[in-house]
């Protein structure tokens, strides 16, 4: 089974719920330091009860979001800066922690990990991802 990855950038929510549906995805594994978004839709309450509504489970993990100072890198283009803030949070206790419950989740049923960056190449997403394959050998689909 494939750990998924999505962003929502450019896409409705109708869009992306429909791509997960497609994709098989049962869970929805938001790894948003901030579950909130100015993009209609994308906020941690309305997207979750979107997703239930059709049969697609939501966990917001907010200890596997990006710090402040990763964020910022990405934004300015600077995805090895961002890499290597994301790598350094990854070992505080929140974000081990989740990361277990991330992979917990991944060996019982279809994840998807979402985030707002349509390309996953230059979302922190991708190192999740790649944590949890290297846990579980299974592979990446980008959605």
């Amino acid at each position: 089974m494939a750990i998924a990855t999505i962003g929502y950038e450019g896409k409705t929510q109708a869009q992306m719920i429909d791509q997960l549906k497609t994709a098989g995805v049962e869970l929805v594994v938001d790894v948003r330091a901030v579950a909130a978004s100015r993009r209609p839709g994308f906020s941690k309450t309305i997207l979750g009860a979107s997703l239930e509504a059709e049969g697609i489970g939501y966990e917001h993990l907010r200890g596997l979001g990006t710090p402040k100072a990763g964020r910022d890198a990405a934004r300015s283009g600077r995805i090895a800066e961002m890499r290597a803030i994301f790598e350094a949070h990854l070992a505080e206790p929140q974000a081990v922690t989740q990361l277990a419950r991330a992979q917990e989740l991944a060996g019982q049923k279809k994840i998807a990990l979402l985030c707002f960056e349509a390309r996953a190449c230059d979302c922190h997403r991708a190192i999740v991802a790649e944590r949890l394959c290297e846990a579980l050998d299974q592979p990446i689909e980008d959605l």
